[in-house]
């Protein structure tokens, strides 16, 4: 888990050297407030988006194709089970804080709020730490670059605080709540939800081909 604090570590500076913060701050980590709202070039939703299909679809279909019988298939699948894992923690978290947006306040104090406010955690953070980290865990030994990966929750983690999608704190516990689903799931000899479907699956297309 010393891995998994220093990583942490590292998204709250790059999150406050973002933007020196204020003196009014607030939030869990008294770092929360409202930044300029950039909805530009990289940091466009748009590419938020595109960024969190990608990686889903590309994780289902990677999984399908290499089954879980090889080294990367069974990480991938493990990565499955973590984003799906991330999603259920996440969700349940934002009906339980119903914490409202940046987009729809400026004191990041607004916890407990009820009916659809949802932004702590952040899903997305969390559903992109849980599919890198499964890989990181699996191949830094053999080959430290894989740590890069990390570049994306950190990227996500930015783009969401710059639209206003996300406080500080959401995107902090979202890259927590996912490190901690990659841990978990990677621990695990058998894949979840590879167990649960056919042993096909398991095979993998590109041999049954």
């Amino acid at each position: 888990m010393r891995k998994l604090v220093k990583l942490g570590g590292m998204l709250v500076l790059v999150l406050i050297m973002q933007h020196v913060a204020p003196a009014v701050a607030g939030g869990p980590f008294g770092i929360d407030h409202r930044v300029n709202e950039d909805n530009r070039g990289i940091w466009k939703r748009s590419n938020q988006t595109a960024l969190m299909n990608v990686l889903i679809a590309g994780e289902v279909a990677a999984g399908l194709w290499e089954g879980g019988e090889t080294r990367l298939g069974k990480t991938d699948w493990q990565a499955v089970d973590a984003t799906v894992l991330s999603g259920v923690s996440t969700t349940i978290m934002k009906h339980v804080f119903t914490r409202e947006r940046p987009s729809e306040t400026d004191n990041p104090n607004k916890f407990f709020q009820g009916g659809s406010h949802a932004s702590f955690p952040s899903g997305e953070v969390a559903a992109v730490s849980a599919i890198v980290t499964p890989f990181v865990l699996e191949y830094r030994h053999e080959n430290p670059g894989v740590y890069a990966l990390e570049l994306l929750p950190l990227y996500d983690a930015v783009a969401r605080v710059k639209v206003r999608g996300h406080w500080q704190s959401d995107v902090i516990a979202g890259f927590g709540v996912g490190t901690v689903a990659g841990y978990y799931a990677h621990d695990r000899e058998q894949p979840l939800i590879l167990g649960m479907l056919p042993h096909g699956v398991s095979v993998g297309l590109h041999k049954r081909w």
